[in-house]
């Protein structure tokens, strides 16, 4: 494709695809369905949501969730809750384009018991800050200001990719850039990782089939959080000031989740 972006970059492209090599395929082409999938439930969809939740910090157990979403087993409502509204989110997304008004969707749905109804699919009005468990800031996202102009450059490219011709090589490697961007942009209240990591998973199987969704991309950056994290963090400390060719870490992690076959 010719590659004319308004907020991603292709220059970390011909770099990444000599680190990936030539086997991407032929790993994307071995995943498998579990066994406990069936009509009305999703293993891997469960997954998705379990560790993508742990992420941002709820203290879920993938072996509960199952036993609550595939076999009727009770917890207390706070338990399970918000995981419900992000399996949800993701079940939503399997039946519809990768589109702004859709992701506005997702997000209302998997924020349903995280932010008030009038935050839920809007982009935020105020200052947003990351910051650590001490209280440090960590990161300052876009402005209000810059937001809504910043989120029209994203769909733009969004849409552009959409439409066009990719090897599975470019398909990862943007895939992690939506991700990367959308998390740095950081358009909400609250819910943007979580979003973000749907938005990859949701490019992934538009581009390369529903065998996508069964990438376990949410665990893996679950269990390298630290490197997920310090990945996130090398690009710089203010939005405006982001570095993207400092990003290959960071983009390289998804095809690393192709090779988790043990949940």
């Amino acid at each position: 494709m010719e590659k004319k972006f308004e907020i991603l970059t292709d220059s970390l492209l011909d770099e990444y695809c000599q680190v990936v090599g030539a086997d991407l395929l032929n790993q994307y082409e071995e995943l498998k369905d579990s066994e406990l999938s069936i009509d009305t439930f999703s293993f891997y969809t469960s997954v998705s949501a379990v560790f993508s939740s742990k992420i941002e910090g709820e203290p879920i157990e993938l072996d509960s969730y199952v036993k609550h979403k595939r076999f009727g087993v009770e917890f207390l409502p706070d338990y399970t809750r918000k995981i419900d509204d992000l399996y949800n989110a993701y079940q939503f997304s399997k039946n519809k384009p990768c589109t702004k008004n859709n992701i506005e969707e997702v997000h209302k749905i998997l924020t349903t018991h995280i932010l008030s109804k009038n935050k839920q699919g809007k982009v935020r009005t105020g200052n947003m800050y990351v910051t650590t468990d001490d209280g440090r800031i960590e990161y300052v996202a876009a402005s209000p200001y810059l937001v809504i102009a910043e989120m029209g450059k994203f769909y733009t490219d969004l849409d552009n990719l959409l439409s066009a011709t990719l090897s599975i090589q470019e398909v990862f490697y943007y895939a992690s850039l939506l991700h990367l961007v959308f998390v740095k942009i950081h358009p909400f209240d609250d819910g943007n990782g979580r979003t973000a990591r749907l938005i990859e998973k949701w490019f992934l199987a538009e581009k390369l089939g529903e065998k996508a969704w069964l990438i376990q991309s949410e665990k893996n950056y679950y269990l390298k959080h630290q490197a997920y994290y310090k990945n996130l963090r090398m690009l710089g400390l203010e939005y405006e000031n982001l570095d993207y060719l400092k990003a290959l870490p960071f983009i390289l992690m998804l095809p690393q989740s192709l090779i988790i076959n043990e949940v």
